[in-house]
């Protein structure tokens, strides 16, 4: 199994945070240390990642780490300097070669899974190429209708059925046929991916409450109640639509695999405080795993040898659970 690792924004925390996770994965690899979910690779498990980056810049900034068993460099060349916490336009254009080699990698079957350290979307686009985040990014590459953000952590997953929209668009994006793909999708992949026979999920109601029988708002009635009755129907074990205030209670959510939230701030603030620093990011949907870390470049502690890896561990562990369930530690 070869995991392929973006090492993101060069003036960010990303190669110094790729450098530590490579130490980490050596070990890991040879069953020294176990992941931070206590997971433990079996002895004998041929396991590689590949870091996708400036070799020189990973060397600065996380000093010599060549020689490192299941480990090596896919090289590509900064365009300029990036000194850790200053950004550099010219550089945006190698984050998205960084990806671009990665999709390569997965397509021609050279690699099993893409895990991304954070990129920084304002200096891309101030650039003038076009991101509005990796996900986006990796669906149209990979040509595909409709992806899945979840996230895990804190023994939560939490999937959401629109991302990053406006509260005031949300209402009107939520429809149907959103609610059928994003669910079929959830259900393929906890199947696929995750190694659960029949996956249950829960699902929020858009609206306090789950809109009180239609006093609170009808979108629980006209549109999330009857997308769930026919996916019913289908075999899917759907529960809901239920508050979202009290859903999330420990001895609520615990019988359930996954939680289809209908907005981003619903779902995502219980799980970060759950398991921030050590929640994976997850794309549902593509052809191939991929997961990232749960959190942005921080340039502030870029250099400084401060940054958290544990989301980055958690993440590649995770990416590896992924394309063998029978290997995760929850098997």
């Amino acid at each position: 199994m070869r995991l392929v690792l973006t090492t993101g924004e060069p003036a960010g925390v990303g190669p110094e945070l790729a450098v530590a996770a490579a130490r980490w994965f050596a070990d890991w690899r040879a069953g020294r240390v176990a992941a931070p979910d206590g997971m433990r690779v079996p002895a004998g498990t041929d396991l590689r990642l590949s870091l996708i980056g400036d070799a020189e810049l990973l060397r600065s900034r996380g000093g010599e780490f060549a020689g490192l068993a299941g480990v090596d460099v896919e090289p590509v060349s900064l365009r300029m300097p990036a000194p850790a916490g200053q950004l550099v336009l010219a550089n945006s254009d190698y984050v998205i070669e960084t990806l671009d080699r990665a999709i390569a990698l997965v397509d021609a079957g050279a690699a099993d899974a893409i895990v991304t350290a954070p990129v920084h979307k304002g200096i891309i686009n101030q650039a003038g190429l076009s991101f509005s985040g990796h996900t986006e990014y990796l669906q149209e590459r990979a040509g595909v209708p409709r992806v899945v953000m979840m996230l895990v952590g804190g023994g939560l997953r939490v999937a959401l059925v629109t991302t990053h929209l406006p509260l005031r668009a949300v209402p009107d994006a939520i429809t149907g046929p959103l609610l059928a793909e994003i669910i079929h999708i959830l259900d393929a992949d906890l199947r696929k991916r995750f190694g659960i026979a029949r996956p249950s999920i829960a699902v929020c109601g858009l609206n306090p409450h789950a809109g009180e029988g239609g006093y609170l708002g009808r979108e629980e009635i006209e549109v999330i109640e009857p997308a769930l009755a026919a996916l019913r129907a289908e075999g899917i074990a759907l529960h809901g639509p239920f508050p979202a205030d009290t859903l999330f209670v420990p001895s609520i959510v615990a019988p359930y695999d996954a939680v289809l939230a209908m907005y981003h701030d619903q779902g995502l603030p219980v799980l970060k405080h759950a398991s921030f620093g050590l929640g994976v990011n997850i794309t549902l949907g593509l052809p191939y795993v991929r997961t990232s870390v749960d959190h942005g470049t921080a340039l502030d502690l870029a250099g400084t040898g401060r940054a958290d890896v544990g989301s980055l561990l958690q993440a590649i562990s995770t990416a590896v659970a992924m394309v063998d369930p029978s290997l995760s530690s929850q098997s």
